[in-house]
């Protein structure tokens, strides 16, 4: 075998599954695609986020809390481990709302899941009045915000730089612009798996994970996962650099360490198309000029469309295959949230061990119907 497990996908799902196997004494390889595959981990917000996650299912919003309270420590462990500052602030996170009506359906929400997790989900509504003091330069159309406590952000393109170095210190190996093509099982039980590459190379692993985002959709069939993943295109925008402006970040935008500010992000089904539109561009400006009414004046630099990968009810999956023991499926749309847990709680489900989280919700089964 040339590891214990192989990776499909080097992304930040990948790449923070990989690291945990190392550190759980599991020999690693992760296998990356080529920079003409849609890289959702290259093109996302960096956010840290809770608010909204587990509406409808509150193991969702316990397995996020957990992840983000992981966080600072997981930060720190990569810049130990890897030398690399993946700019971590995690003071908070604004949902601004431009109506009553917005608002109220939110805080309804947000009562349904304290309700259900109590002191683990702290949250507080900031009127106009309080905005002002915490956010100056949010615009008078923007009628409330709320503020959750646990949410934060991350630089996005350093902390894949921070997993990749670290999965290398700690021994993984990763194969860049290596499209896998085929993966299947050896045979016998527990013979292992044989990964095909497009250049015909050949990987031998005791174990797989497919963590390959909309390309799991096309090798998860193969190993037994209905891996029912659709696109979704977020367009975002990026200005020049300017003077501290915007303390925490909302959903409209962000405020990077370098002092950019980043602005989206549209919820298009195109199906796999990543262009960006004047359309999408003029929506998203307006929207943060409607916020941030001092971004009227900044000068937007680059713009970009990304593609989320979906599941049909918007929950990760967590499924060993039913049919090819050893093989796993792991998608999810939050890589950047979900990373620390990941990394510092998932490797005991794929191991097996007694302290495996229970991920029982997020199987394939519940799209049997």
């Amino acid at each position: 075998m040339d590891a214990d497990f192989a990776i499909v996908g080097g992304g930040i799902v990948g790449l923070s599954v990989a690291l945990g196997l190392l550190d759980a004494g599991q020999g690693v390889v992760v296998l990356d695609g080529s920079d003409a595959d849609p890289k959702a981990s290259r093109g996302n917000f960096g956010l840290i986020w809770l608010q909204g996650k587990g509406v409808h299912q509150p193991r969702y919003a316990r397995w996020s809390k957990e992840s983000a309270d992981l966080w600072p420590g997981f930060a720190a462990r990569l810049k130990e481990t890897s030398g690399v500052d993946v700019g971590l602030r995690q003071d908070g996170g604004l949902d601004l709302h431009f109506n009553d009506d917005s608002l109220a359906d939110a805080v309804t929400e947000h009562e349904a899941l304290q309700a259900e997790l109590g002191a683990e989900y702290p949250f507080e509504v900031l009127t106009p009045e309080t905005l002002s003091i915490e956010e100056p330069e949010v615009g008078p159309k923007v009628a409330a915000a709320i503020l959750h406590h646990g949410d934060g952000h991350v630089d996005p393109l350093a902390l894949i730089k921070a997993l990749s170095a670290a999965v290398v210190a700690r021994g993984g190996r990763i194969i860049g612009a290596t499209a896998v093509t085929d993966v299947a099982a050896r045979g016998a039980a527990d013979a292992g798996f044989r990964l095909t590459c497009a250049d015909g190379a050949e990987i031998q692993a005791a174990k797989v994970v497919l963590a390959a985002g909309l390309g799991s959709a096309q090798l998860g069939p193969g190993l037994g996962f209905a891996a029912p993943l659709r696109p979704e295109r977020g367009q975002i925008l990026i200005t020049e650099k300017l003077p501290p402006l915007i303390r925490r970040p909302s959903l409209i935008a962000r405020q990077d360490r370098a002092g950019g500010i980043q602005i989206g992000a549209t919820n298009e089904d195109v199906g796999m198309d990543r262009r960006v539109t004047l359309d999408g561009m003029a929506k998203l400006a307006a929207e943060a000029v409607d916020a941030y009414p001092v971004l009227a004046r900044a000068q937007v630099l680059r713009a970009w469309g990304a593609l989320r990968v979906m599941s049909p009810d918007g929950l990760p999956i967590y499924q060993e295959s039913p049919t090819c023991p050893g093989a796993f499926l792991i998608s999810c749309h939050s890589g950047v949230t979900l990373a620390a847990v990941h990394a510092m709680s998932l490797p005991s489900w794929l191991l097996r061990r007694d302290s495996a989280p229970d991920l029982e919700v997020f199987g394939e089964t519940r799209f049997a119907a």
